[in-house]
């Protein structure tokens, strides 16, 4: 009849797992460890590290000074305008923004030492139809406003 095999386990030290892994870690990660080690000599060349240092020696104090800050009327003001704008912005058309862009920084061009053109020749450009068309958005855009300005606002 057989005899039945003990097998003894052999138990792992976690300490020592620890150690083996750390011994090698140098080798394993170096080009990781380099490029934190660069990282950390820019933000110490650029004054950050001190930066974070005391920021977050500081604490409960630069928290306590964000959130009064945070919740002033001047603040919540601000940040409901940009949301508008961002808004606002979101729903240009980009191609239209882009042309209108392009006309305005490619417009013609009037040398310094011209003579400016007379109040008829203004007139007149402004009589063409692509004139008379930006003049009715432009009034449309002032007619809304007006509108929304007549309005008293809610308190």
């Amino acid at each position: 009849m057989a005899k039945p095999i003990e097998i003894k386990p052999r138990s792992k030290d976690a300490r020592e797992e620890l150690q083996r892994k750390l011994a090698n870690a140098p080798v394993d990660h170096a080009a990781a460890l380099l490029s934190g080690y660069e990282l950390l000599q820019q933000l110490h060349d650029t004054g950050t590290l001190d930066t974070l240092r005391g920021l977050f020696g500081a604490g409960d104090v630069v928290v306590n000074h964000v959130a009064t800050l945070a919740t002033e009327p001047e603040t919540v003001t601000a940040l409901r305008n940009l949301l508008i704008l961002g808004k606002l912005m979101g729903s240009i058309d980009p191609e239209l923004l882009h042309g209108v862009s392009k006309a305005a920084l490619g417009g013609e061009r009037v040398p310094p030492q011209a003579e400016p053109p007379s109040l008829f020749a203004i007139l007149r450009r402004f009589a063409s139809r692509d004139s008379r068309r930006a003049l009715s958005a432009a009034a449309g855009i002032v007619e809304r406003t007006g509108r929304v300005l007549a309005k008293k606002p809610a308190e």
